[in-house]
This record gives structure tokens, C-alpha cells and sequence, in this order.
């Protein structure tokens, strides 16, 4: 399995993507790809992820943007040199497509910034 990595002000995101082919319909075009994602914090303070945005895109020329409060329903605290794990899922419509995205980031004197999601592909004919 392959792993993307971006690391931004300390903030290292891996994800590891597979094509979950128990899930997907061929013959309805419905191509289901699950990503398991890492958040590192490598910095000397705490970070609360607070937001994320997601851009997925597909060869079949659908876009698709997804915003909203943390991740899998929680504002993970992450401490100086501790890791969230979570894994999440994206329904394309082709076999191949991309995500990419941010994570709104805040520190505990209130700062924030972006942390980069790194871009990703999807591709159900590598499994």
C-alpha cells in the first residue's frame, strides 16, 4: 500500500488509500475506496483539529468538496509527539480518482493555521 505525506508547521499527514472492492458495484459505476489517516505532532505544543476540507475529485470529471468540524465526529486534541488515527471512505464513480484537502489546526494560545492533507490517488485497478 502506498503513503502519501505532508508535513505543514510540524503536523505530519500520512494516508494510506486501498479500493474496497467488497463494497463497490461495477455495474453501477459505484467504486468505493477507504483511506487511513495519521496525524503526527512533531511541534513542542498541542493542536485541536478543528476543521477539515476535503476536494475529491474523479475521472469521470465529478467534483465533490466536503467541509465540516473535525473528523469522524471528534476535535481530536493531539499532544506534542502523539499521533490520531481514524479511517474514512469516498464513493467515486470511476476507477480512478484524487483527494487532497486541509485540516484547520488551533493551538492552545487560540492560533491557527492550515495543516495539508496530501494529495492521494485512488485507483481500483492497482489492488
Amino acid at each position: 500500500m502506498v503513503v502519501y505525506t505532508e508535513t505543514t508547521e510540524g503536523i505530519i499527514v500520512k494516508v494510506r488509500p486501498f479500493f474496497y472492492e467488497e463494497k463497490s458495484n461495477l455495474f453501477k459505476r459505484e467504486f468505493c475506496f477507504v483511506y487511513f489517516v495519521s496525524i503526527t505532532n512533531a511541534g513542542s505544543q498541542p493542536v485541536r483539529l478543528m476543521r477539515r476540507h476535503w476536494y475529491i475529485h474523479d475521472t469521470n470529471g465529478i467534483d465533490h468538496e466536503v467541509e465540516g468540524e473535525g473528523v469522524i465526529g471528534v476535535q481530536p486534541l493531539i499532544q506534542s509527539t502523539e499521533t490520531h488515527n481514524y479511517n474514512s471512505f469516498c464513493m467515486l464513480t470511476s476507477f480512478d480518482g484524487s483527494m487532497e484537502g486541509k485540516y484547520l489546526m488551533e493551538r492552545e494560545d487560540g492560533s491557527t493555521f492550515q495543516a495539508s492533507i496530501p494529495k492521494f490517488y485512488l485507483n481500483a485497478r492497482l489492488n
